[in-house]
């Protein structure tokens, strides 16, 4: 089993598959899973010619099951120490929901730092931040975060059936198709890991404040939710972080839900590696907003958020006709398309449009 020993002394558990020679694609997991959630991804990518690593985080998976260091910064530093043992250069971070925000703060103060990094994808991820506050009113209450540390300690092996089951991968409606193994793999990992590392993980994807990282990140970026997601809301989670960003690119998906890279893999894989063999030609289109507008997204009740909640957010106007190639002239095409008009846009966001600096 192929471990890294971190700066404090903890056990990483990773997997490192393909060619050696070959670009790596970097892959961070959501709570309280662990790098098998990437399964499908990893077998897509590396049939596709690239390098694949994902490890395990700290409490989580085949990892440690060490006492402290459960926040974004030792999440960081240790996926730090998995790159710098692997030597990865020239890589692409890919993170979901709490890897999200681990893949954002270390490609922030790491990852470019030291010349390592040349995309990021952010999917339904956490940052900047899930914690409703003053400054940042479209985010979840803290009593939602609240309501999931009793159910954890309480019975964490049905919290986690209960979770997969409902709105994780869009499940909870009458009719949907339920899969069963998709419900028993997701248990599978969170029962792997420490219910004190998921207990406190619960703060770190919740309550920290990654503005800064995502300010300080220029490689091209780009930022995949889905608008069905009833745990990172795409207020939050997509249209707060492109006014952030310095290079972003922006796909919604209308319907999707927080596991769509596991249910909609298909489609997902598909974009992804669209974006990364786009490399920094990204930068070549530029597809400009107009003045920011209020938005309001509906949210639906499900298990630990009872009640309707509607968040809003202030986003850009997008429009195809400012949607220009800045070397021809000519429009972007497809690759800007609004996905549906201006009228239906609190049933549905932006479709998909990309935004580049």
């Amino acid at each position: 089993m192929a471990t890294v020993t971190t700066r404090d002394g903890t056990e990483i558990y990773y997997r490192d598959w393909g060619s050696k020679d070959a670009q790596p694609i970097v892959f961070h997991h959501g709570w309280p899973l662990s790098s098998d959630d990437w399964d499908a991804q990893m077998l897509f990518f590396v049939q596709n010619g690239y390098r694949v690593v994902a490890h395990d985080r700290r409490g989580q998976g085949r990892s440690a099951p060490v006492s402290d260091g459960h926040d974004m910064d030792h999440f960081a530093a240790d996926a730090a120490d998995v790159m710098e043992h692997l030597d990865l250069r020239n890589g692409v971070q890919i993170g979901h929901s709490t890897g999200g925000g681990e893949a954002a703060r270390y490609v922030a103060r790491f990852g470019e730092p030291r010349g390592r990094v040349a995309q990021a994808v952010l999917v339904s991820a956490v940052p900047p931040l899930m914690t409703r506050t003053d400054t940042n009113p479209e985010r979840l209450p803290r009593a939602v975060f609240d309501g999931f540390r009793p159910a954890l300690a309480a019975n964490r092996a049905q919290s986690f059936l209960d979770v997969p089951a409902g709105p994780f991968y869009g499940f909870d409606p009458d009719g949907a198709e339920v899969l069963p193994g998709v419900v028993q793999n997701w248990w599978r990992h969170g029962m792997m890991g420490s219910a004190k590392a998921h207990l406190e993980g619960i703060k770190a994807f919740s309550e920290t404040d990654q503005t800064e990282d995502l300010k300080a990140i220029t490689v091209p970026t780009l930022v995949l939710p889905g608008e069905d997601d009833q745990f990172v809301p795409i207020a939050g989670a997509a249209l707060k972080p492109i006014t952030l960003l310095n290079d972003r690119t922006l796909k919604t998906y209308p319907g999707y839900p927080q596991g769509m890279l596991t249910v909609q893999a298909d489609i997902l894989n598909a974009d992804l590696l669209a974006f990364v063999r786009q490399g920094s030609s990204s930068r070549a289109w530029r597809c400009r907003g107009g003045p920011a507008a209020e938005r309001r997204f509906p949210m639906r009740p499900t298990a630990g958020m009872p009640g309707r909640h509607v968040v809003s957010v202030a986003v850009p106007s997008l429009r195809q006709p400012s949607c220009r190639s800045p070397r021809t002239g000519t429009r972007c095409g497809p690759v800007c398309r609004v996905g549906v008009t201006e009228e239906s846009f609190p049933e549905r966001a932006l479709g998909h449009a990309h935004l580049a600096a």
